[in-house]
């Protein structure tokens, strides 16, 4: 027999309103899931419940969906990247810096369990993780707690710097492989027996795959019903790579090569034609990707740090464009994220009135859910999977108590999350993880972090040590 919860009287509840489409407040009101599903949401739940769960003093949210997440590899980068920058990739440490700093596998496999231990803290019930396999990434996942898909890199080049130079390395044949191996590891990732995995076709960059391997990812993800993501327009070298290969915009080229679609999105896409930074005559690539239905994962905070930014998240939106929030980087914590997400739309518009805290939450939760292709996951409705966290309303963070959203988001961040449910289950309870070891995570992470440093020299064409290509942020006396 499936049991069931009922979380009762709840203060605020963040409901979904299926006729209006959007998320709003009910307060006072009854929830209940039998097993992994929603059952009741409203006044005075009359079943019977085998869990009580007094929701007087709580905010209960619909689970926060992940849709661009490097989550292994990032935690490593903890102390080394943050404030890094290269003048001849204008200020992007994209290209330098990720090929001398190289965690090994085994601390790819702590870093998965570590950051997939932070985003179930901060109530994200639904994550895309985006990298190269390692061994045992479907069985880390699973046993998190939290529902996942994967995205095996497609790629058929790697790129390097010489000085001030980009340079690729191309292999047709190892990318041809590569989509092989993502094709067999999504069938994998279906099969698996915890029913919450799944996998999205991902081909690395647009500048890092050759024009068969992108169009036949595409295709095999529309075959299969899986959904697509592609880095795209994520830096400004990566559109002058386009434009010099092409004579057009990554976008532009995306849609004469039929790789658009509503099953697709793409990664940044931030270094589009209207943005101040990319000087190119037309103003199409906006209405290209409304007029495609082709989704954008944003990522406010690792361009933040570089001081780049959407030009801006309200106008993307107010195009009709479908936007999910991702991590991309450290930390993975996607209520600061959103907040990241609404000072740089403000501050890149010029005006406040650009976004609110609803439009964030809705890419953060239904608009994620949309790439993804599932409508049952980040809402709270009958019918919907159990997937969702309470906030303690008597953390110092959320008091007063007058907006609960916006203190969330604003203020309060993962702090007073108290209780995370996927499917039903909970796998954080009173703010600790029921899944994961955190200590230990971070005890393997530092000597692996240790390792990376130390195999820097040989990494970097001009033999510095890891002090000198990322110096500390205060001298030593």
């Amino acid at each position: 027999m499936t049991a069931t919860t009922c979380i009762r009287n709840i203060a605020w509840l963040i409901a979904w309103d299926a006729r209006e489409g959007r998320h709003t407040y009910r307060r006072d009101v009854d929830l209940a899931f039998e097993g992994d599903r929603i059952a009741f949401v409203g006044e005075g739940y009359a079943g019977a419940a085998e869990t009580e769960i007094d929701g007087r003093g709580l905010m209960v949210c619909p689970g926060l969906v992940n849709v661009h997440c490097h989550g292994a590899g990032q935690i490593h980068y903890k102390g080394v990247r943050e404030d890094l920058s290269n003048p001849h990739f204008f200020g992007s440490a994209l290209y330098d810096f990720t090929t001398r700093f190289l965690p090994d596998e085994a601390g790819h496999k702590a870093g998965l369990n570590f950051a997939l231990g932070e985003l179930l803290l901060s109530g994200t019930t639904s994550v895309l993780h985006i990298a190269h396999p390692v061994e045992g990434w479907l069985d880390r996942l699973a046993a998190s707690g939290i529902r996942g898909w994967i995205g095996p890199y497609v790629s058929c080049a790697r790129w390097r710097t010489d000085g001030p130079k980009l340079v690729f390395d191309w292999d047709e044949a190892g990318g041809r492989a590569s989509l092989d191996r993502a094709q067999a590891l999504i069938r994998e990732a279906e099969r698996h027996p915890s029913g919450r995995l799944g996998g999205v076709m991902a081909p690395a960059e647009i500048d890092t795959c050759s024009e068969e391997i992108l169009r036949d990812s595409a295709a095999v993800a529309r075959d299969a019903g899986w959904h697509y993501q592609v880095h795209c327009s994520e830096s400004v070298n990566q559109v002058r790579e386009i434009q010099e290969r092409h004579g057009t915009t990554p976008v532009q080229w995306a849609q004469k090569i039929g790789i658009l679609g509503p099953n697709a999105g793409l990664g940044h896409a931030i270094f589009l034609d209207h943005h101040s930074k990319i000087h190119w005559p037309t103003r199409t690539d906006l209405s290209i990707l409304a007029e495609t239905e082709t989704s954008v994962a944003h990522c406010p905070t690792v361009f933040s740090r570089y001081g780049q930014t959407l030009q801006d998240f309200g106008r993307y939106r107010r195009a009709g464009i479908t936007l999910g929030i991702g991590t991309d980087t450290l930390p993975h914590n996607m209520l600061e994220e959103m907040r990241t997400a609404i000072v740089a739309a403000r501050i890149a518009s010029g005006y406040a009135e650009s976004i609110y805290p609803a439009d964030v939450l809705e890419a953060a939760t239904v608009g994620g859910a949309k790439m993804l292709g599932r409508d049952d996951i980040g809402r709270l409705t009958v019918g919907a999977k159990a997937d969702l966290f309470t906030v303690d309303l008597a953390h110092p963070s959320m008091r007063p108590v007058r907006d609960p959203l916006r203190s969330l988001i604003y203020t309060a961040a993962e702090r007073p999350v108290r209780d995370v449910f996927v499917d039903g289950r909970k796998v954080v309870a009173d703010g600790r993880l029921t899944t994961i070891d955190m200590d230990a995570a971070a005890a393997e992470i530092e000597a692996a972090q240790a390792r990376m440093e130390a195999a820097v020299p040989g990494l970097d064409p001009e033999g510095r040590s890891a002090v000198d290509a990322a110096p500390y942020s205060l001298p030593f006396a």
